[in-house]
């Protein structure tokens, strides 16, 4: 069959089924490969949603198709964990959305708001779906450069008003991955009144809210006032309850974005299982959560200081992160970023993903994920400080 769409054969492999690809042929030639590739919780999903899930499997009334909005108990708990969390009022008929993983939404509400011949905001280095979204809605991503002098925040006055005019969508991710970076309140309050003036729609990825590190704590974008006017808000439980398998997210936000996202996934798919939605809510509302959570953010900050320790020792000048599953490095001098992860891969059995992957300023980085046990990371680390210095 060679009759692929002209979209398909444009559309470049994704970046981590590339490196699934890495690790299974290096696993094939028998080296002990530790992956730092892919941001994969290595921890279990707590034992209060499995336990919550194993009784709603149970239920023959789940077993139907769900309600085309969602169940309105996970709709709910998504608002209450908002007003508790956040201090934000959602309306959970109008304003939230089930989400079969945040992904999901964030790659579906370009359809809902870009034209042929329309531009979106595209952060670079960023989440590969932004612009691949973009493109297959037929859309062209103007890329909003993050670079370390600005604290990997983009620039918003250096965007041409030409291009902002034409923009629809301009989608930002906080904390940031690839980089770790975090925004402060005002940035979101700049980027609303930005938003205001060019009438376009704010997307914000919100995948990382609950996994930020010494005593900060992520804040919502509808913190920053009037940001449901211009702004959608993309929350996961993968990242956040480990359930990067369950498929469970939600939108949040403005009823004009959240409407059209919800009418175009009716044509698409038939949402959430029931059973995943209940396990959602308890995850959501269970009073254990505070304890996992805190839990969570201690396990992966040892995780960063033995990173960032690690890297410093060799030469690196890398700052801990304040928040995501993430470190950000820049390569070594002499090697482009795909170069070093391949010398790494070859060298140690150690996978890590190069920054082009997140894009063209991602190029002259690469990215650790701190998703393996605190003895492997620490194996990994030591692996790379034998074979790579940064000075």
């Amino acid at each position: 069959m060679d009759r692929l769409s002209e979209r398909i054969r444009k559309l470049p492999r994704y970046l981590f089924a590339e490196i699934d690809k890495k690790v299974k042929a290096a696993r094939e030639k028998g080296v002990d490969v530790i992956s730092l590739g892919i941001g994969d919780p290595d921890a279990p999903t707590p034992d209060y949603i499995i336990k919550r899930m194993q009784e709603e499997v149970a239920r023959a009334s789940n077993h139907n198709y769900p309600p085309d909005q969602g169940l309105a108990e996970f709709r709910q708990a998504v608002a209450d964990y908002y007003l508790r969390r956040h201090g934000v009022t959602l309306d959970p008929q109008h304003e939230v959305l089930p989400l079969i993983g945040s992904k999901e939404g964030i790659a579906h509400i370009a359809f809902c708001f870009t034209d042929a011949g329309d531009v979106n905001l595209v952060p670079d280095p960023g989440y590969p779906v932004y612009g691949i979204s973009t493109l297959f809605a037929g859309g062209t991503p103007y890329l909003l450069p993050l670079l370390q002098e600005n604290a990997f925040l983009p620039d918003l006055e250096s965007i041409p008003v030409e291009i902002a005019r034409k923009a629809k969508i301009m989608y930002l991710n906080y904390p940031n991955n690839p980089t770790g970076a975090v925004a402060p309140l005002h940035f979101f309050r700049q980027a609303v009144e930005f938003a205001r003036q060019y009438n376009l729609l704010i997307c914000h990825d919100a995948a990382y809210s609950e996994i930020g590190y010494d005593h900060y704590r992520p804040i919502s974008f509808l913190e920053a006032e009037g940001a449901r006017d211009v702004a959608i808000e993309f929350g996961s439980l993968s990242k956040t309850f480990n359930m990067t398998g369950w498929r469970l997210g939600y939108a949040v936000g403005n009823r004009t974005a959240v409407e059209a996202l919800y009418r175009f996934k009716t044509n698409l798919d038939s949402g959430v299982f029931k059973a995943i939605q209940y396990a959602g809510v308890e995850a959501l509302v269970n009073p254990q959560r505070e304890e996992f959570l805190r839990s969570m953010r201690e396990l992966y900050q040892r995780r960063r200081d033995i990173a960032v320790k690690a890297l410093s020792e060799a030469g690196w000048p890398v700052e801990p992160p304040r928040g995501t599953i993430y470190l950000w490095a820049p390569v070594p001098a002499g090697f482009t970023s795909a170069e070093f992860v391949s010398h790494i891969l070859d060298e140690t059995g150690v996978v890590l993903t190069p920054g082009r992957g997140f894009g063209e300023y991602g190029e002259g980085y690469f990215r650790i994920a701190l998703t393996v046990a605190e003895e492997r990371l620490q194996e990994a680390m030591e692996r790379i400080k034998k074979v790579a210095k940064f000075n």
